[in-house]
């Protein structure tokens, strides 16, 4: 899966949220390499163990996963010639009785959850290591039945520390009255009389150490020296016994190093497992069917990120098209709808259940591509239309029938006409290559491309115009609007402007205003925009009811020897036939270049303005029809014609003239 990709879904804060259930350092590691796997068999078993999981934790269960503190470095020092201590032993003792009680627990599980209670299966319970480590350690020391040289040297320390302490008791007594204090003390390890200073030569023995103030000499009394001297012995031999022990029980345990690793493997994949499974009941998650044919089929889709109420999304892709266009309004939720499908692909792929209701299908993919954000960059001097381009080159590098293609915002950046076309044609060459694709826009073009071409289809988010506000909620099968002036007005924006622009989106700048230019209050002029790229919701055109050519390439208009016509270059004239390339059809202009560069054309009883840029002349008027011919006969209905005539030889009452209005 592209890195980049996943890093735009945010990818990387599910792991984070995930890794807070994982309570080893096993479990959190394998948080940290997960990622989408491709292959579908082996997600359906990532999902269904999760599931199982998940299902235990519903029932009440409290699953006994062995912890594995101290086992991490304990696995790393077996076979180094490191002997361990009485803490370590401690820890593997407590890791032995953990995985024998989680074997005991996966057993009896086994009907409920066979898939994951088969881990279980295959762990070891080490009762001979167990056992030893019960013989040799207990309470965290050496025990005396460790070995019988330990013990003997034990009894032997016992007696000399009971004879010490009865010969230190007696001078105590005797020397009670030149001792600054009644209390024993020690220094390197050997008992001392605090004696003060001035009675020092009093008392045979050696002086070890004096206080700070030189008030107290700490003494060796002569006649325990030799019982101390004895007893450092044994306390050597004993340490040197007991380090005996502890070997043997390191060799033990090294002969154990595959049954170790087995085990802290397994325990590190069920930490893991119940993260996961912890994690589904936080975001309610559920588990989805799975295919490799590009369908999509969410029900109450939610984002998991979201801190906040979602509407639900029912969204549907892969059966009839392929390639779905989504618009409306800003913020009414068209980027989130793509990161929700997006990332709700890659967390399934994870072998994550997602917050969708049950029944809801998922397609498994080889490949993912988004491009969503503006994606500029100082550093890497990188403008919007820049970074666009750039992650639309690397979705061709791969793009096929596995790959799922998220774009947010197509045409965006650049010339709109431009952008526009550019758009159109990397849709038709996804189209063609397979892949599934979600893209956002605003542009009418690109809608009306959708409508009529095959493969594609169109999705907007629901607006309420009457308390403009948007409600995220997505409707496929129809084109929406971006309703720019009604937002506007909302915002604040003074209502003359609104007013003004209302009038420019429908009419062009006047004729008077030179191209190029701009009079002082009024407003810039678009370059290369058409009335139907505005988001005017009054002046949106029903969609046309018209078809592609057998072929779904574009094609270029021919005459009738099949030769290609070239473009004719300068202003298009009222009867001229022109080929709209995006929508692959020709038309009749019915009115000539505006100020804006607009011409009307015809296409299928439907007027409709486009910019000449994305005109190409097909046949010339004077080719098409006779001198002095009446372009009503083409333009208007017949029951027009006989009313216009009628009202141009006298007065008649009642009679009127409907015309729509064009796009």
């Amino acid at each position: 899966m592209n890195e980049k990709a996943l890093q735009r879904l945010e990818y990387g804060k599910i792991k984070e949220a995930l890794a807070e259930y994982a309570v080893s350092y096993l479990g959190k590691r394998q948080i940290v390499e997960l990622l989408p796997l491709t292959a579908m068999s082996v997600v359906r078993a990532k999902l269904d163990e999760t599931a199982e999981a998940k299902s235990l934790l519903q029932h009440g269960a409290s699953v006994p996963i062995p912890s594995l503190e101290g086992m991490e470095n304990i696995l790393n020092l077996l076979g180094t010639g490191y002997v361990f201590s009485e803490k370590d032993f401690m820890h593997i003792h407590q890791f032995l009785t953990s995985c024998a009680q989680l074997m005991r627990y996966m057993a009896a599980k086994s009907g409920a959850a066979p898939q994951i209670s088969s881990y279980a299966a295959s762990m070891y319970t080490m009762d001979a290591l167990k056992s030893e480590i019960e013989r040799c350690i207990r309470h965290g020391q050496v025990a005396d039945s460790a070995s019988k040289e330990l013990m003997k040297v034990r009894k032997r320390l016992a007696v000399f520390e009971e004879r010490l302490k009865s010969k230190l008791d007696s001078l105590m007594s005797r020397h009670r009255s030149i001792l600054q204090e009644h209390v024993l003390s020690s220094r390197g390890g050997r008992y001392v009389l605090p004696v003060k200073k001035e009675h020092r030569k009093l008392v045979k023995g050696t002086v070890l150490d004096e206080s700070a103030s030189g008030q107290t000499v700490y003494i060796e009394p002569a006649e325990v020296m030799t019982i101390q001297f004895e007893l450092s012995g044994l306390r050597a031999e004993e340490a040197r016994e007991e380090l005996k022990v502890l070997s043997d029980l390191t060799a033990l345990a090294e002969s154990c190093d595959q049954q170790f690793l087995t085990n802290i493997e397994t325990v590190g994949t069920y930490d893991f497992i119940f993260a996961k499974a912890k994690y589904a009941l936080a975001i309610g998650g559920s588990n989805v069917e799975l295919n490799d044919q590009g369908i999509i089929d969410l029900r109450e889709a939610k984002h998991p990120l979201l801190n906040r109420p979602m509407v639900p999304l029912n969204f549907v892709i892969g059966r009839r098209y392929k390639s779905l266009i989504v618009t409306g309004p800003n913020t009414g939720g068209k980027t989130l709808s793509l990161k929700t499908v997006g990332l709700l692909t890659v967390m399934a792929q994870s072998g994550l259940l997602i917050p969708v209701r049950e029944g809801s299908l998922l397609s498994v993919f080889n490949h993912l591509a988004v491009d969503i954000g503006d994606g500029q960059s100082i550093e890497h001097a990188l403008s919007t239309f820049s970074a666009h381009i750039r992650n639309v080159n690397d979705m061709l590098r791969f793009a096929d029938r596995s790959t799922l293609i998220l774009i947010d915002e197509m045409a965006s950046g650049t010339d709109p006409g431009e952008g526009v076309g550019l758009s159109v044609a990397i849709l038709e060459e996804l189209h063609r290559r397979g892949a599934t694709v979600v893209a956002t826009t605003h542009f009418t073009e690109i809608k009306n491309f959708a409508d009529v071409t095959p493969g594609f289809e169109n999705a907007r988010m629901e607006f309420d115009t009457d308390t403009l506000r948007p409600l995220y909620r997505l409707k496929i099968g129809e084109a929406g609007q971006s309703y720019a002036f009604l937002i506007a007005l909302k915002l604040g924006l003074p209502a003359g402007l609104i007013e003004r622009s209302r009038e420019i989106t429908v009419r062009g700048l006047p004729q008077s205003s030179p191209r190029g230019t701009q009079s002082a209050g009024s407003e810039p002029e678009p370059d290369e925009t058409s009335a139907a790229d505005t988001d005017d919701p009054q002046e949106e055109m029903p969609v046309m009811d018209v078809t592609l050519f057998p072929s779904e390439k574009e094609k270029e208009p021919e005459d009738g020897a099949g030769k290609t016509v070239p473009e004719v270059s300068g202003s298009f004239r009222v009867g001229d036939c022109v080929y709209i390339a995006y929508l692959g059809r020709t038309g009749i202009v019915f009115e000539t270049e505006d100020a804006r560069g607009n011409v009307g054309v015809m296409i299928q009883k439907r007027k409709v303005k486009i910019n000449r840029k994305r005109l190409k002349m097909h046949i010339e008027s004077k080719e098409l029809y006779p001198d002095n011919y009446d372009l009503d006969i083409v333009f208007e209905t017949k029951e027009n014609r006989k009313k216009r005539k009628l009202m141009s030889r006298k007065h008649a009452p009642g009679v009127t003239i409907e015309t729509k209005s064009e796009e």
